[in-house]
């Protein structure tokens, strides 16, 4: 089997940011869709996020971007990365990372700002319920806000080099 094109970029060099992962069109479809590498933790090298901060950022970030109004016809799926640094955002089109800087740094606002009960957070509306923290959710997102998105550069934006 190929190795697929994530597993190509050298993690021991990456860095928090906003970056391409993916850009094409679908062969079925012809429809070209964008997929995001919202990155949060420097990869091997910090501490990854706890599953309970992962799944509370999960449900407020899906439902901050499925009710924005500019982008919420345009994303397709957000949702937590297996390695627990960090998330992917697909929206419709072939977007770089500075279209999509805005309503990421709004996003992570919203979750950094966040007052009250967590969004499908509930036995009838969640599978795992119980692993929530909210507390932990607006630390990483104050932290991604501060540290990253607020100062988005080419070294936060474009993959190192990949491995061979």
């Amino acid at each position: 089997m190929e190795r697929i094109a994530s597993f190509c970029v050298d993690h021991n060099a990456l860095e928090p940011g906003v970056y391409v992962s993916r850009s094409d069109a679908d062969p079925a479809t012809g429809c070209v869709t964008t997929t995001f590498d919202l990155r949060m933790a420097a990869p091997n090298r910090e501490p990854v996020l706890d599953t309970a901060a992962v799944h509370a950022l999960e449900h407020l970030g899906a439902t901050f971007l499925r009710n924005d109004a500019e982008w919420a016809d345009r994303v397709i799926y957000f949702g937590p990365m297996g390695c627990r640094t960090g998330f992917y955002l697909v929206v419709f089109g072939a977007c770089e990372p500075a279209d999509v800087a805005p309503l990421v740094t709004r996003l992570f606002e919203f979750a950094r700002d966040f007052e009250g009960e967590i969004p499908g957070a509930r036995p009838e509306e969640c599978g795992n319920y119980h692993d929530s923290d909210l507390a932990q959710a607006q630390w990483w997102a104050r932290r991604y806000v501060a540290d990253t998105l607020s100062c988005l550069d080419e070294a936060h934006t474009t993959y190192p080099a990949l491995l061979a």
